[in-house]
Formats: structure tokens, sequence, C-alpha cells
């Protein structure tokens, strides 16, 4: 099943842009990065929940504060690099692909968390509570969910501003994630603080591409100036921002591991969320070279199958490292529940192929789609 971004041709699937509609061959150094990026949106979730569960810090705070400018910003540019194959298809074709796909993934996995989450809410709420709170998702996304919430709204906007000059929305996009806006709604909020790179993605898709294949052709360059990205990037995270400036500062969905440094300032966010992100494709396409990132590639391919369903294995570890505390270190403990939320909806994936029983958990079944000809070329296939 593939993942969260596209498909697309290129010169033997290596360095290059897409070359037309409809190949099935894949970008090696694409899924890489989004390998990178699903593991840092899982251990931010793995790493704060087990920090406020144990009511202390461990070394992998540091690493979730360090990669919060560009943890974000990576997966919704890398998201938009194939957009423009699809953007001028016919409108029930592209609802399908870039609606109804993801709409059918969150009703889904909303479901499925209420059924685990619903009797401690009860518990906590009353009765009526886990009701409410699942109505409620339909209009404020829910938990981890969100992303997958808001990415069809992107779809959506960017196919409606596509006449217009890509300088004026990009210009737009990057006002608004400078703006503090904090609405309380998770919609506007991060359509504000978000929009700009999956815009970019999408317009600016050819620098991308040719990025990374420079970085392939001069990849002792790419490591130092890797390196110096590091460097500042941890400087500009934990240098404290002036106090005059601190109602500047944006937040973010379900992350309270906001250092209140210079990165979270409006501009310096965009230009880090921005270096951040170029980095990880960078960083991706340099792995690509080394057979040993074969996993993370695989890893990326399915990188949806791990952002739906790593909530169970994640919380899970969690509950039984802190009752029998077999990890007393916190950092340790954050580490181990990130890897849990990581392989296990693999497990769970690869059981899945292997038995063919519940293949609709990460493949949207006929029912669930408008576009008859892809029905048609479905079954064809079968």
């Amino acid at each position: 099943m593939a993942g969260i971004a596209g498909r697309g041709g290129t010169d033997g699937g290596r360095t290059g842009a897409p070359e037309r509609v409809g190949t099935a061959e894949r970008i090696d150094w694409v899924d890489i990065a989004k390998g990178l990026c699903i593991i840092l949106v899982v251990m931010v979730h793995a790493t704060l929940g087990v920090e406020i569960a144990a009511g202390s810090q461990g070394f992998m705070h540091q690493v979730v504060a360090w990669a919060r400018p560009f943890r974000m910003p990576d997966f919704f540019l890398i998201s938009g690099l194939f957009l423009s194959l699809t953007i001028d298809k016919p409108w029930r074709r592209y609802l399908d692909r870039k609606v109804v796909h993801f709409a059918y993934f969150y009703v889904l996995w909303l479901t499925i968390q209420f059924a685990f989450k619903a009797p401690g809410i009860a518990m906590e709420e009353g009765a009526a509570a886990p009701f409410a709170d699942y109505l409620l998702a339909f209009v404020q996304p829910f938990g981890t969910l969100w992303f997958i919430y808001i990415l069809p709204l992107f779809f959506l906007f960017t196919r409606l501003v596509r006449t217009l000059p890509v300088w004026f929305v990009f210009a737009w996009a990057a006002l608004l994630e400078a703006l503090p806006v904090h609405t309380g709604s998770i919609i506007f909020d991060e359509f504000a603080a978000r929009y700009v790179y999956f815009f970019a993605g999408y317009a600016f898709a050819p620098h991308v591409f040719a990025l990374a294949g420079a970085v392939r052709r001069n990849a002792g360059a790419a490591l130092a100036a890797l390196a110096v990205w590091a460097v500042l990037e941890g400087l500009l995270v934990f240098t404290p921002a002036p106090a005059a400036l601190a109602f500047l500062i944006q937040g973010e969905v379900g992350d309270t591991g906001a250092t209140g440094g210079i990165s979270e300032l409006p501009l310096v966010s965009l230009v880090l969320g921005f270096a951040g992100a170029l980095a990880v494709v960078s960083i991706a396409a340099l792995l690509a070279r080394v057979p040993w990132a074969n996993w993370l590639r695989w890893l990326g391919e399915h990188s949806i199958v791990v952002y739906l369903a790593f909530f169970l294995p994640m919380a899970t570890a969690r509950v039984v490292l802190l009752k029998t505390g077999l990890v007393p270190d916190v950092g340790l403990m954050a580490f181990l529940v990130t890897l849990a939320g990581v392989t296990g909806p693999v497990v769970l994936f690869l059981a899945v192929e292997w038995s063919g029983r519940g293949k609709w958990l990460f493949e949207r079944p006929d029912w669930a789609k408008i576009d008859g000809a892809r029905k048609v070329e479905a079954r064809a296939a079968a």
C-alpha cells in the first residue's frame, strides 16, 4: 500500500522529478524521507506521553525539542511533492483520491480509537461524554489523526487556487505562518501554521528534486552543510526568546514540548521549518545510496500504516513499562515506547497481509470509492 505521498516515475527511480502520471515506480529518497518523518511523529507523542505520565523528563525530551521546528513542515512538504501529477484530473477522480481516501481512514480509525478510549472518557466525564467527543471530532480533529483530517483540506484549497500566481499564494501562506494564530480551532490554527510548507512542496517540487540530485552528487559538501544546520538548529531551539516576544510564539497540536526558544518566533520558525525540511530531503537522498536504509524506504512507503495504528502499541508499551518499572530511566523508556509505536503497526500490517483478513484497516475497499474508473481498473487487475 502506498504511503501518504504519491508515486512518480524517475530516471530509474532514483533522483529525478516525476515525468508522467500513471507509472508504478517510486522515488527511493522520498520514501526514506517519509520514513524519517513518521518516526519523528511517533517519537514526539511517545516521549511526551511517557514524560507526562512519569512526571519527569529524559534525554529524549531534548531530541524531540531539537526536531520540533521541522518535524511537521517536512511531512507536509513531502506530501505536496507529487500533487502536480493529479491536480488537473477530473473533479470526481481528484476528490476520490485526495478527499474520500483520507476521509475513509479518518472515520475508520477515529472509531477504532474511540472504541479503546471511550470507557476511560466515560469514567472521567460521564456516560454521554464519549458520544459528544466522537461527534466533535468531525469538526475538531481528534488526537493524532489531525494530519489526515487537514491534508484533504490542503488538497482542495490548492486545487482552487492553482490558477493564482505562485508568488502570491506562497507569500500569503508565509504571512499566515508568521502570524500568531491561536483561535482554538485545530483546523484554522494548523492551516495557518502548515499550509505554506505543503504549497511549497507542490509549487517548488522541481527545485526539491534538483536539491536531492545535487546532494547525491556532492555528498561531502552536503554532509558539511548538514552539520552546520544541526548546530544552528540546536542553538536557536535552546536559546530562550526575549520575554517581550513570548506572545508571538506559535503552538503545535498535541505538543507540550515547546522550549520557548528563538526557533519558535515568527519568521525564524518559517526559515527553520524550510531549512529542516530540506535537511531531511538531503539526509534521505544520502541514505538512499546505502543498502541498510532499505527498511526506512519500506517504512516510508507504508507510512500511513504507522500513522494510523501507532497509538495502540505506543499506549500499551507506555502502560506496561510504567506499571512494571522494568526500565527506570525515563529517556530509555520513551525510546522503547517510540520503538513499539513504530514496529507495532508494521507487525499488524504484515499479519493482515499474511492472513488476508482485515485489509480494510489499511486499504480502502471498493464501496468507499467514488471514482468508477478506479473500481473497474482494480477489478481488471485482480
